[in-house]
């Protein structure tokens, strides 16, 4: 498991310092369908402004309509400005919450079901 120094922990001076873990299993793949999840959960959130989610449908217009530089980069280019500006201009605190949703893990163990026993707990009859 990898391990990140929390911010202002120098490694070397404390050795009562904290370290958070680094979800294991995270890859580009996994952090682009987060952020992909992420930008769907702002735009479907009332208390995000209207004006602001603009930006994420207007860099998927620019896909379509024709530009003056040719070329698959340029297009790259302006989908992430507008991801990363949508997400960083949005407020804080809703960002985080969908965030915290979207990475939380349901502790729990797991078990098999009886059988003869339905998913909702009644039986089959």
């Amino acid at each position: 498991m990898a391990l990140l120094a929390d911010e202002g922990a120098n490694m070397g001076d404390k050795p009562g310092r904290q370290l958070t873990p680094r979800p294991e299993g995270g890859g580009f793949f996994q952090d682009l369908s987060t952020r992909v999840k992420l930008i769907m959960r702002l735009l479907a959130d009332r208390r995000v402004n209207v004006l602001l989610k603009l930006l994420p449908v207007g860099s998927l217009v620019y896909l379509i309509v024709p530009d003056l530089a040719p070329g698959p980069l340029d297009d790259a280019a302006v989908i992430w400005l507008g991801a990363y500006l949508f997400v960083e201009l949005c407020p804080q605190d809703v960002v985080q919450e969908h965030m915290r949703a979207l990475t939380s893990v349901i502790e729990g163990e797991w078990h098999e079901a009886p059988e003869g026993e339905k998913s909702d707990g009644q039986e089959e009859g």
